[in-house]
């Protein structure tokens, strides 16, 4: 096993049907910098098909192991099963309550849903939509919580689309904060070893926090990245020391001058 281990981060690509050759330098790019690339949602633009079909094109080139979650766009359509089993034939982990591990790294994921954060979630009471709302994303914190527990990676991933907590949709309406991610996703990232969250999903916000437990959460959504990096391409690298005891808080450290690399992680 490598001694490090270079995790690229990304989400929000939002493939269309015109989009081919769009993305082959993006991903050249990643394959030059990464052992790995996980990709958290929104990978198509409306859920079809034919638009994972362009980006399993896209991906063709990529020899690196590949871990996804579907976001909220890939479900547009009604086809989402029809989205992964495509990128699934194409060697891409697409993880729904699943978890894998690549190169000696724990990856838990799950799409995650809305519902709001700490006390202004929105609570299971009323009417039986509501219920059906908050219920949903119960469920998807359930899910994520059993792919934690099956890993035992000294490393361990969680990929989400939604956030966990508010700060990283700080930026977008507050309207619709309820609507970007759920508090009920933190829960699980704080009982288990997790080194470090992605998600995507707000297009605006800062770029890492911190949850309650010491957890840092990264927003990797790449119209965030574009505007944050107009200098290089929009995703992010993490080094993980695999030699090391896993942390439980690393500390990404700006490298100055690495190519397409913003972000070291390491045992603190």
């Amino acid at each position: 096993m490598a001694a490090t281990v270079r995790v690229a981060a990304l989400a929000d690509l939002h493939c269309t049907k015109t989009s081919q050759g769009a993305f082959q330098p993006l991903f050249a790019r990643i394959a030059e910098s990464a052992d790995i690339l996980v990709m958290a949602g929104d990978l198509t633009d409306y859920g079809l098909p034919e638009e994972a079909t362009v980006l399993v094109k896209e991906l063709s080139t990529l020899r690196i192991p590949v871990a996804a979650v579907l976001g909220n766009h890939d479900c547009e359509s009604g086809k989402s099963s029809d989205v992964r089993q495509l990128l699934t034939d194409a060697g891409v982990h697409v993880l729904d309550g699943d978890a894998c591990e690549l190169q000696g790294v724990g990856i838990a994921g799950v799409k995650g849903f809305g519902g709001g954060f700490g006390r202004f979630a929105l609570a299971p009471w009323g009417e039986p939509i509501n219920k059906q709302f908050v219920r949903e994303a119960v469920d998807e914190a359930l899910k994520l919580e059993a792919a934690l527990a099956r890993l035992r990676s000294k490393h361990i991933v969680a990929l989400l689309h939604y956030a966990p907590i508010l700060q990283t949709v700080d930026g977008e309406p507050p309207e619709i904060h309820p609507f970007l991610g759920s508090s009920r996703l933190e829960e699980p990232i704080g009982r288990y070893p997790v080194a470090m969250v992605f998600h995507g999903h707000a297009h605006r916000g800062p770029l890492e926090v911190t949850t309650k437990s010491g957890v840092k959460v990264y927003n990797v959504s790449m119209p965030l990245l574009t505007r944050t990096f107009t200098d290089r391409p929009p995703f992010r690298i993490f080094e993980l020391q695999m030699g090391e005891t896993a942390a439980t808080q690393p500390t990404p450290a700006q490298t100055p001058g690495r190519r397409a690399t913003d972000a070291v992680a390491s045992p603190a």
